[in-house]
């Protein structure tokens, strides 16, 4: 019976060698965790929301470490803020420095 397994699963061995080989490719094809590609990243999340979009921040990543800095009018979109940050793939973890300053 076992036989008849291992017989059953060589036709896929030419397949998962492919599959094996193409691996390394794929890899090189995603852009490096770099600061500069980390801070991009986080600028455009922080534009791209609703809640944050429009406010003054800033953003400066060092060996992973984002830290945002500038003002928000809420308390809601400083927060908002921070949750980006820390779902950027790359941010180890976020320092934020933004002041509060209602309109």
């Amino acid at each position: 019976m076992n036989r008849r397994r291992v017989l059953a699963a060589l036709p896929l061995l030419p397949s998962l060698a492919l599959l094996a080989l193409d691996v390394p490719s794929r890899a090189a094809d995603k852009p490096p965790l770099t600061d500069d590609f980390i801070s991009d990243t986080i600028r455009e999340k922080l534009s791209g929301d609703a809640r944050v979009k429009g406010a003054k921040i800033d953003v400066d990543v060092k060996d992973g470490v984002a830290t945002l800095s500038g003002q928000v009018a809420t308390e809601k979109q400083k927060n908002r803020a921070e949750s980006l940050t820390k779902k950027v793939k790359g941010v180890k973890s976020v320092v934020n420095k933004i002041q509060i300053t209602p309109p």
